[in-house]
């Protein structure tokens, strides 16, 4: 199967509701394109004393509505077009939820589970060196992508401070709370996906409560959105990682395949961080899960998942994107013309970025919330959300992510126009 290019489905997506909304050229123009595209290099002294020189990038997409933000990843297939097509699709998410930021994305092309902890460290601080003119509370705030997470955002957080000569939790979201981090925002993504679930059910006179899901992905996103869905009265009946998969029909026990996939260490010393294997349950192709008979399809791990290939085979009524760019334009078609209804990932997967925008402030303000306000808080402000994008949809009688977009497009835009140009 051809391998989609992420920034070229972005931008038929982009282009798709730009002419719907008969966008103005010239801010159309300017949001075909990043503002700039980082390239770096960064030598990394091994464990066994050799140097190796990793290839890392950061992508400023655009500041309109504020400061750039945005997640890092490691990831051994990263390259600059899945990097610019991340951070525009940050740059309209951003937009949606009404957060004051601009778009970006960046990240290292490593595996980093084939690094050990020293090693991961430097490269990290490294990274953060060669990008640190780049970087700050005000200018561009990073965040945990894929394969990352709060240690590398401490050893971010730190690097910056120690070479400013202050220390600056405000530089990155997604740290450990005793440095700043924020309470829920681990969660957030995952129960932002559950909230949109729940919600969008609501409005289509449905309701989570039975409801049979299956989940492709089990990192931070999918084993979280898996928990508070089957607290939610659904039932979870297959889960497909990087390692393989699980299937059980009358569903899955969540919180103990959590514990089994994320043990550290097996009897034999190896880190296993898969649920592949689970023995309460069946094993499972990632192919059969999307074509499993079941109410809801969670997409929560890489890009180009959902194909015109396999997007007919799909049973599920609901897909909700989980990850970002899941689901290429020709599938979002396919399953349009199918009845499926697409809560697309600008959306459903916006909840981190929302914590992660109350994270800065409770850094900027230095005064801290409890989980329970920021849980409140995110909640809120993603059914707001939510109800604007259904009511956009009807509007113009288009399908969710197209209305998703027209409400981003035209947030930004409304910048574009009162800013105007400079020079």
């Amino acid at each position: 199967m051809e391998q989609k290019n992420p920034r070229v489905e972005a931008m038929k997506q982009f282009n798709k509701a730009a002419e719907i909304m008969h966008l103005e050229n010239w801010i159309r123009e300017i949001l075909s394109y990043p503002e700039r595209v980082v390239e770096v290099y960064i030598p990394v002294r091994m464990d066994n004393g050799e140097i190796k020189v990793f290839e890392g990038y950061r992508c400023q997409y655009n500041n309109a509505l504020g400061p750039y933000k945005g997640g890092i990843r490691y990831s051994p297939d990263l390259d600059r077009d899945e990097v610019i097509a991340l951070a525009q699709w940050m740059t309209f998410k951003c937009a949606l939820v009404d957060l004051p930021f601009g778009g970006a994305k960046g990240g290292v092309k490593v595996d980093p589970t084939k690094l050990s902890l020293r090693e991961l460290e430097n490269l990290t601080r490294r990274y953060t060196y060669e990008i640190i003119s780049l970087i700050g509370p005000s200018l561009d705030i990073p965040a945990p992508d894929v394969l990352t997470n709060e240690q590398i955002m401490a050893w971010i957080m730190d690097t910056y401070s120690v070479i400013k000569g202050y220390n600056e939790p405000a530089v990155v979201t997604g740290k450990p709370v005793f440095l700043g981090g924020s309470k829920g925002r681990k969660e957030a993504t995952g129960r932002g996906v559950a909230i949109n679930i729940r919600e969008f059910l609501k409005i289509f006179g449905d309701s989570v409560e039975g409801k049979k899901v299956a989940i492709q992905g089990f990192g931070n996103v999918g084993s979280y959105t898996a928990l508070f869905l089957t607290q939610m009265g659904a039932k979870v009946v297959g889960i497909t990682d990087s390692g393989g998969g699980v299937y059980n029909e009358n569903g899955l026990d969540i919180q103990d395949l959590i514990k089994y996939a994320y043990y550290e260490k097996n009897i034999e010393g190896k880190i296993r961080r898969t649920v592949a294997g689970y023995p309460n349950a069946d094993s499972i192709t990632n192919e059969e899960l999307f074509k499993l008979d079941v109410d809801i399809l969670v997409p929560a791990a890489m890009e180009n998942q959902i194909t015109e290939e396999n997007a007919g085979y799909i049973k599920a009524r609901y897909i909700v994107e989980g990850a970002n760019g899941p689901t290429t334009f020709e599938a979002d078609e396919i399953l349009l013309s199918n009845g499926k209804i697409v809560i697309p990932d600008i959306l459903a997967n916006s909840g981190g970025v929302i914590v992660s925008y109350l994270e800065w402030i409770q850094d900027k303000i230095g005064y801290y919330w409890d989980e329970a306000e920021v849980n409140a808080s995110l909640e809120k402000r993603l059914i707001r959300v939510i109800n604007e994008v259904y009511s956009t949809s009807k509007k113009y009688l288009v399908d969710l992510r197209t209305s998703s977009y027209i409400l981003a497009i035209e947030r930004i835009a409304n910048a574009y126009r009162r800013r105007g140009l400079f020079p």
